[in-house]
Parts: C-alpha cells; structure tokens; sequence
C-alpha cells in the first residue's frame, strides 16, 4: 500500500517556551478512496526523536493500513529535527530523558491519539509501539483506554522507574495500581544481551505484569539493545530478528484494532486441560 508523510504543529499546554508539539504522520495513499478508514498507531521514537530509521519503521506499519503519528520528543528544548546518533547527539537525548516533565509526556501522548482520532481517514482504533525511550513511552501510552495495545521493543527505565524530571516515574506502580487490568494487550520486547535493562530488571517488568493481571505477552531474544535500528545501530541491527517480530507485532495489530471485535467480555470460564 502507497503511503504519504505530513505533519501537524499541536499546541502544548505543558512547553514552558510556548513550543508546538511536531507530530509526523504516515498514513496509507489509496487513490480513488478518499472516504477509507484506518486504524491509527503512535510510534513513540528513541531518544534521537524521529530519525531515519523510525521514519521507515513507522512507514512500513503505515503501508500495511495504519495511519502512524510520530511526535517529537523534545519539542521543550528542540525543534523536530532528529538528533545525529553520535556522542552528541547521545548525550543531548540522554540529557533531555531526565530533564522532561512525566506530565510533558503524558500530554505527548495524549495530544498524538487526540490528533489521530480527529483525522477524517482514522477509525478511532489506536494501538501504539515504540523502541527504547519510545518502548517506555508506548508503554505508558497503554494507560489511555483508548490505545488496545502496546508493542514496546526493549523499553528502558521501566524496571528503574527513572525516567522524566527527577528520574521518578510511576509506570510501574501503575500498574500495580490495576491501570493496565482489563484494557490494553502489552507486549514487551526485550534482547537478553541488552545491557541497558538486566535480567534483574526484565524479571521485575514481567512479574508486574504478571502479578496485576495485564493481558500480556513477553518476549525474550538472542539480541542486544537497539537491535532494529537498520542505520547507526553500532554493530547491533538484526533485520532477520527484527522482520520476525515486525510479523509478530502486526498480528496483534490486526487482532486487536485491525479489527473491531466489540468490548472484551470475561465470560469467567476456565480452559480445559487436555492434550
């Protein structure tokens, strides 16, 4: 399926300097079709903003008939240009992680299914995904009832709850607090070899979910941190893994707001143990 890029300038209430909010969005071109309805996807981008490599992998889940917003992170202390994924450029997106108010990001997230639910080709079926920083942001984005599901590839600074101003967020206690129970599917994506979130830490995440009895899925790969970043990715790009799991993530698109199934109704029933 064809796609187009445009972008939307949302004012933000929470920018200190009065900044809009760039939100990219890759929606699907059906010549012909100018009344078709899409589900929409807010791709929330690593802490370089929205880079090549997010542009094409929002791209592609755009092509198969999303239309995808991607907002830019750091519109507080930045325009929407992407930061260069050299030490500089680390280091401003670092810097700027733990700067940013967690109610900065919450409105980040709010404004981009706002805005996709507005659009006149969106059915107001929203799942969102991301990837690091972004994992972490689609992840929180679960807390909107109106996101049915999460695909968070090797979110950080969950199991440290470190993220925003103060580096003391409350994702995880949330979730304890039965925010995700009953509402959205997550799935976290996580490489064994990630070293920026330890098996200790993996655990934690799991267990949370878990233990609150999110409907979730995790995943565990022979991968390192970064590992779908097909430019830049420092030795660590897997594109056989990455289409893998691309599949994967499509599959609980399609299920979940590729199609309209009606309210999740808990008839109490237990499966049936056979072999």
């Amino acid at each position: 399926m064809l796609v187009n890029k445009t972008y939307h300038d949302i004012p933000s209430k929470l920018d200190p300097n009065g900044r809009p909010i760039r939100i990219f969005v890759i929606a699907p071109s059906l010549p012909n079709y100018p009344n078709a309805k899409f589900p929409g996807v807010v791709c929330f981008s690593e802490i370089y903003q929205v880079t090549g490599p997010v542009e094409r992998f929002a791209g592609q889940i755009a092509s198969h008939g999303y239309i995808v917003a991607c907002p830019s992170t750091y519109h507080e202390f930045e325009g929407p240009e992407a930061l260069p994924y050299d030490v500089e450029g680390t280091d401003r997106g670092n810097k700027y992680k733990i700067e940013k108010e967690i109610a900065a990001y919450n409105e980040d997230a709010k404004l981009s299914i706002d805005l996709l639910c507005s659009l006149k080709n969106c059915n107001g079926r929203i799942a969102s995904t991301g990837m690091c920083l972004g994992g972490h942001l689609a992840f929180r984005a679960a807390f909107d009832p109106r996101v049915l599901s999460s695909f968070c590839f090797f979110a950080t600074d969950i199991h440290s709850a470190t993220l925003g101003k103060g580096k003391n967020d409350d994702t995880l206690a949330r979730v304890r607090n039965g925010e995700l129970s009953g509402n959205s599917e997550v799935v976290m994506i996580f490489g064994k070899q990630d070293t920026h979130v330890p098996r200790e830490g993996r655990d934690l995440i799991r267990k949370t979910l878990e233990d609150a009895n999110v409907t979730s899925s995790f995943i565990e790969v022979q991968a390192q941190h970064a590992f779908i970043r097909d430019e830049s990715s420092k030795g660590r790009w897997d594109a056989a893994l990455t289409r893998s799991l691309f599949t994967f993530m499509m599959e609980v698109f399609e299920r979940t707001v590729g199609r309209d199934l009606g309210e999740r109704v808990d008839d109490g029933g237990e499966i049936e143990h056979v072999c």
